[in-house]
């Protein structure tokens, strides 16, 4: 037995997170390495039965009696309230619905809008410019919609960029690709000294580490819930709405479900008090219940502790490929240092396709970024170090 197999038994037994593997469907036939989580996290055990109680009783049974009832018409804000202490909010901010991308439209306009209240000649919006592609797509369209200039600026030259000019600024906590943590309270900071607006994309740190939302003062925050939260494939995004901006928060998607009187069918719009007023449309019952179930995992466990385990977890991983992977076979484009990390680790490979399709093969699930990145994807709550050893190892002998 190698010495990091035995460090990795160590590191099992006294993991304070490792009952909670239990609480996921995780071993299958071929008793993967499940390190994909980042992309689409593993199926927690109580979601099937709900999700059949929600079809058989509540919707079978009860059938539209279950919108009172059973509480679907407040499900939106019930669930929001669940997720916000997992990203450092009070209750009354968040609301579930849509996708990540329509809540990204809807913050980001909302966003110029605020600014303009105070400012008419603000108009210009930045962007990650390492964004996820479909962040820059919404934010070119939200900038068309509000007459505003579109500017692509690396989040480290954001506070030199600020101006007069800037309305809006979108920002990916953790960058998809390179798994870099970007420093929340100081460019949030920056662009409150500029006037201006933070829109915060939280679709890779939600669930993985500390954000902080209103300790920060972060004004609107997006983020999809199937990736380290277990919603499920397409489950419902969230939008958070500062609770002193909500008030003048001017959705550009104004529905039925966010009137102050829904069932008043007025042609006249008049925008509910508070996170409700992030609604749109009928709400997506059955994935947003599968969501409710999913986060019962949370219950007893702190963010703090899944950060200190993903660290762990990404420093051994690290560790053992130093070990294990021939010399100059991978380029770590992860930051070491552990506040410019996030819960993944990206290695760069000439031949990253073949060979992350290879490791799954073998059971070692992880992804492939175009065109050279493989990516693995490190959930504290139901991976261990023998499992990173293991995929460590694997890679090894793929790159031998």
């Amino acid at each position: 037995m190698s010495e990091l197999t035995q460090k990795a038994r160590k590191l099992d037994a006294v993991d304070e997170l490792a009952a909670k593997r239990d609480d996921f469907v995780l071993d299958g036939p071929d008793g993967a390495v499940y390190l994909d989580g980042n992309s689409l996290g593993a199926l927690p055990v109580a979601v099937p039965g709900r999700v059949e109680d929600v079809v058989r009783r509540q919707w079978g049974e009860m059938r539209i009696r279950s919108w009172t009832e059973g509480g679907w018409w407040t499900a939106p804000e019930r669930i929001g309230d669940r997720i916000a202490p997992l990203v450092g909010a009070a209750a009354g901010q968040i609301v579930v619905g849509d996708s990540t991308s329509v809540n990204v439209f809807k913050a980001l306009v909302g966003a110029v809008r605020l600014a303009r209240e105070t400012g008419a000649g603000r108009d210009e919006i930045l962007v990650d410019a390492s964004t996820f592609p479909t962040d820059g797509y919404i934010a070119g369209s939200a900038a068309r919609m509000t007459g505003c200039t579109l500017r692509p600026v690396e989040p480290s030259e954001v506070p030199g960029a600020l101006g007069e000019r800037t309305a809006a600024v979108l920002l990916n906590h953790v960058d998809y690709r390179t798994g870099r943590l970007h420093d929340l309270p100081a460019l949030t900071a920056a662009v409150h000294a500029a006037g201006a607006y933070a829109v915060w994309d939280l679709c890779h740190s939600a669930g993985a580490l500390p954000v902080g939302l209103d300790a920060h003062g972060v004004d609107l925050a997006v983020g999809c819930t199937y990736k380290y939260l277990n919603g499920g494939p397409g489950s419902p995004a969230y939008l958070y709405v500062r609770a002193d901006l909500q008030e003048r928060f001017d959705s550009p998607l104004p529905g039925w479900n966010s009137h102050a009187e829904p069932f008043g069918m007025r042609s006249e719009y008049e925008p509910a008090e508070g996170a409700v007023r992030g609604r749109v449309g009928t709400p997506d019952i059955l994935s947003m219940l599968a969501l409710e179930a999913a986060l019962e995992v949370w219950d007893g466990v702190t963010v703090e502790a899944v950060r200190a385990k993903s660290l762990a977890l990404t420093d051994f991983f690290l560790e053992c490929v130093a070990e294990y992977v021939p010399e100059g076979r991978v380029e770590c484009l992860t930051p070491l240092p552990h506040g410019e990390r996030g819960s993944q680790v990206a290695l760069r490979c000439a031949d990253a396709g073949p060979v992350m399709r290879r490791l799954i093969g073998r059971g070692v699930v992880g992804d492939f970024r175009h065109p050279d990145v493989l990516r693995f994807g490190f959930t504290p709550l139901y991976v261990g170090f023998a499992d990173v050893e293991r995929a460590a190892g694997a890679l090894a002998e793929e790159l031998g």
